[in-house]
């Protein structure tokens, strides 16, 4: 028995214990490779973390453990001096006796038991893990001085070294930071702060938006309680945003009580409504039946525009009803103008201007005597109607422009202008003409209403292709319209050289409306293998004319064969400036383009300083300087050279 027992006690100490003590300290060696390799990959995976900020990891202050402490390697800083693309920072610690300390410790990693190394690997795991848990409540700077303080605290390192090497390092990364990312400056981040302008407006609006789409909702109608609560909220809201445009429109009592109200309301009706698809659906209907109710408000606006332009305003009326009761109560002899002698001068400057305005006759002549250098060389020749000769030969009489000639004629004194000489005129009383004007089904129309201008019909607007006829004397005419104000001194024009051209005039093709193919019909063959679509238009209102040229070149002839040509208005459509296009094709001398500005009639963002600089600015379109539809900024311009201190303006109640 006790040689029995002596074999095993022999065959434990020389077989057994050995293998024992192997297999301890070989477990031991492997585990502590495993946690070297650890912390390596661990390093290395922290140091090739990509540049995005939402991959920065974030590690929190490790468990503490007797048995082994983080090594002293890695300190990770505080993200206020990383860089996006280097979340993590290795800070190496200069002071001597931090480094000897820092070698003590790396040796007891190496010695410590499975025990301890297990410990810490599942404290490394959790901190990793429990990060994305706690990110809310703790920001990386304050993890990473946790830790810092923390790793300082158990490797004995004195916070004065820590603290001073940790202000190197955070110098050097402050400068590495500022040279990829330059500082944004405090006017940045006051510009982003900064709110919207009239953003309550809008949100105001918005909240009535919501509320009517909610109303409009099957369920919210069944629900009575909100649905009254919604109208009343409606109602409050529209009565504190009336017409504001802008925040200080508002007042500033209610509104915010208001939109909270509304916000608590629509808050409830969201509760109910959870059906997106429906109140899509529903705002859609609305954006439509919004986008058709423009449509329809833009067709009566364009409507009522021709109808203001088209008719007489009350003052203007009454205007040339006193003057023509008081030019009959003069005697024959004191109806007479002066200096009439003048009047077929060729060496004078000669104005031609064909008006049934008084008043706009009246500021054409003023302004261009105003600024004429000479005013005793200006003749001024105006046609008018029989309906308004007496009226403007009455205020000629009481407005004698100074030393300036005035002639006022009555077109039908002009007797060789009849159907049988003009086609013009026998189309303006034909049936098919009248009929066009006049039939009121297409008055609903919108494509041809500008064309259907009763001026068209009056042979006045027509006169200006007479030009050598109604002056058989003189060599040079400036033509001006009554809804032109001049600015300069016009005497150059006829000493310009129009290089055998007929017609000097400023061009218009800075938009593609203004050329030929936007007034005359290219689908028609003649017109088609004639013009060129794309030439550059030009404009009626100032235009210079050699009448010695135009008769040379029978231009006249030339406008009646293709005014009977147009006799079904396939050509071009009713108007003077197609057929002027036409008859001055290639005979037009293009003006410098300040001497006539036009579009104050039409286009409210005419440059101002070209306005400013123009010899002539030219109200056409429908908005006239004297109606009430006129553009307010351009008015001035036109009002200064009317008198409206006069009698028969003060009586006929016409003011500025």
């Amino acid at each position: 028995m006790m040689l029995r027992n002596l074999v095993v006690a022999m065959l434990f100490v020389t077989v057994i214990a050995p293998i024992l003590l192997y297999t301890d300290r070989f477990a031991t060696f492997k585990a502590s490779s495993s946690r070297t390799q650890f912390l390596e990959d661990f390093a290395s995976f922290t140091q090739t973390l990509p540049g995005d900020p939402t991959h920065h990891l974030h590690v929190l202050p490790q468990e503490s453990s007797t048995l082994l402490k983080e090594p002293i390697g890695i300190v990770y800083t505080d993200n206020s001096t990383n860089s996006p693309a280097e979340p993590f920072s290795r800070i190496p610690i200069t002071d001597s006796s931090a480094q000897e300390k820092r070698e003590h410790k790396s040796a007891r990693v190496l010695s410590a038991t499975s025990e301890g190394l297990q410990s810490q690997n599942n404290s490394t795991i959790r901190q990793v893990i429990d990060t994305s848990n706690q990110k809310e409540s703790r920001t990386d700077a304050e993890v990473a001085k946790e830790e810092d303080r923390k790793e300082r605290a158990s490797n004995g390192v004195s916070d004065t070294a820590a603290q001073n090497a940790l202000e190197q390092q955070s110098a050097i990364t402050s400068e590495k930071v500022n040279e990829k990312e330059p500082p944004k400056s405090k006017t940045d981040k006051q510009t982003k702060q900064t709110p919207m302008p009239d953003a309550r407006v809008r949100q105001l609006r918005d909240q009535l938006i919501r509320a009517r789409v909610y109303l409009s909702l099957p369920i919210i109608k069944n629900n009575p309680h909100l649905t009254r609560e919604l109208r009343l909220r409606i109602k409050e809201v529209q009565r504190v945003v009336g017409d504001a445009t802008k925040d200080s429109d508002l007042p500033k009592n209610s509104v915010y009580e208001k939109l909270k109200a509304m916000d608590q309301s629509l808050a409830k009706g969201k509760q109910m409504q959870d059906d997106c698809a429906t109140a899509v659906k529903k705002l859609r209907a609305m954006l439509h039946s919004t986008e058709e109710q423009l449509r329809v408000h833009k067709k009566q606006t364009m409507f009522l525009t021709q109808l203001t332009a088209k008719t007489l305003p009350k003052g203007l009326h009454c205007l040339p009803l006193r003057l023509t009761t008081e030019y009959y109560s003069l005697h024959s002899s004191e109806q007479q103008f002066p200096n009439q002698e003048k009047l077929e001068d060729p060496r004078l400057y000669h104005y031609a201007l064909f008006s049934d305005n008084v008043l706009a006759a009246a500021v054409v002549v003023n302004s261009t005597v105003t600024h004429a250098k000479d005013p005793s060389k200006h003749v001024f020749h105006i046609v008018t109607d029989r309906l308004n000769y007496a009226a403007m030969r009455m205020w000629f009489l009481v407005h004698w422009p100074g030393k300036a000639t005035v002639q006022v004629q009555n077109i039908e004194e002009f007797t060789w202008l009849n159907s049988s000489y003009s086609p013009v005129l026998k189309q303006l009383g034909s049936p098919s003409m009248i009929d066009y004007y006049f039939r009121t089904h297409r008055g609903n129309s919108d494509n041809n209403l500008k064309y259907r201008n009763p001026k068209y019909l009056s042979i006045l607007n027509h006169l200006r292709f007479y030009l050598p006829e109604v002056f058989p004397k003189l060599n040079k005419v400036l033509f001006l319209d009554d809804d032109i104000v001049v600015q300069k001194d016009l005497t150059g024009l006829w000493s310009l050289d129009l290089k055998g051209n007929v017609n000097g005039a400023v061009e218009t093709c800075g938009e593609s409306f203004h050329r030929f193919d936007r007034y005359l019909n290219f689908s028609h063959s003649l017109i088609s293998k004639t013009f060129d679509p794309h030439a550059c238009g030009w404009a009626y209102g100032m235009n210079i004319f050699d009448l010695q040229e135009w008769k040379r070149q029978n231009l006249t002839e030339l406008y009646h064969r293709w005014q009977k040509l147009n006799h079904d208005r396939l050509l071009w459509k009713l108007g003077t400036l197609p057929p002027g296009l036409i008859t001055f094709w290639k005979r037009t001398y293009s003006l410098d383009r300040s001497w006539h500005v036009l579009g104050l009639g039409y286009n409210p963002s005419v440059n101002q300083r070209e306005i400013e600089r123009a010899a002539v600015i030219h109200y056409n379109g429908n908005l006239k300087p004297w109606l009430e539809i006129g553009i307010p900024k351009y008015r001035n311009y036109w009002v200064k050279y009317v008198d409206y201190d006069h009698k028969y303006l003060r009586e006929c109640n016409i003011n500025p």
